[in-house]
């Protein structure tokens, strides 16, 4: 006598249950968990906003970011106006004042805009939203923190840049999604990322940014004036990455910058 579990229709009909409870499951972990994870990315733009304007927690050669308790205060204190350009074709059409951008956008906060999602509209010959934080350094010295994006070795590469008026670099924080341990993923360890401190962008009027180069006669980075940073051994391609996000990125800014001395 056949079992009722040999059949076809069991096996089907098992497999069905199995979906239907593995997917309810998921679908209530996703709705359970998706405000903490919408949570988690808006203080991960936060503190690292902060890093880069110079708020952190760091100790000896390691970076530390502030505490998840402390990130909403101190970003609150810390920055004083967030600031939207929209641009196309490289050119400036407005300059949105944070209350004027939250008015149009559903009360967001700009520090929230997907900046991959507004590289691909400006490839789409759309407007970009460029966001801009401006906040104030230990000295005291208002700076202004400019997210970038760009592409590393495996994936996508990131980060934010705090600049003065001049464009001098006063600190940076950048982050990748898969580059290789010990070589491209260095790239947000402090031995490279303080190096950008007090590198200038401008070279004789010009924007030149910042190039990675490896062997460039400057080691210790002293010379702060040459555009150049020293290289990560073995990580040549993520460093042309790091170098071609900055001047493609940074230079969108170039005229609102310009505008800040006349």
């Amino acid at each position: 006598m056949e079992k009722r579990t040999d059949k076809n229709t069991y096996t089907v009909i098992f497999a069905i249950g199995m979906v239907l409870v593995v997917g309810a499951l998921l679908a209530f972990l996703a709705s359970t968990l998706n405000p903490m994870i919408t949570e988690n990315e808006r203080l991960e733009k936060q503190k690292n906003i902060l890093y880069a304007l110079g708020v952190n927690e760091n100790e000896e050669n390691k970076a530390i970011f502030v505490s998840n308790e402390e990130t909403p205060k101190l970003f609150k204190d810390n920055i004083f106006n967030q600031v939207v350009i929209e641009a196309k074709d490289g050119k400036i059409i407005r300059v949105l004042s944070e209350d004027e951008y939250k008015e149009e956008n559903n009360n967001e906060e700009p520090y929230l805009i997907d900046i991959k999602k507004e590289q691909n509209n400006a490839k789409d010959g759309e407007i970009r939203k460029l966001p801009l934080f401006l906040g104030k350094n230990e000295e005291g010295q208002t700076c202004y923190v400019v997210p970038i994006r760009g592409k590393g070795l495996w994936d996508a590469i990131w980060g934010y840049i705090s600049l003065d008026k001049n464009m001098i670099i006063h600190g940076v924080y950048f982050d990748h999604k898969g580059e290789t341990p010990g070589l491209g993923a260095n790239i947000k360890q402090r031995f490279f990322m303080d190096d950008f401190i007090g590198e200038h962008l401008m070279k004789d009027g010009v924007f030149k940014g910042v190039t990675i180069r490896k062997g460039n006669a400057d080691p210790k980075n002293n010379d702060k004036t040459d555009n150049e940073v020293d290289a990560i051994a073995g990580a040549t391609i993520t460093g042309d990455g790091v170098t071609a996000m900055i001047k493609t990125d940074l230079k969108l800014y170039l005229s609102y910058f310009k505008n800040l001395k006349n």
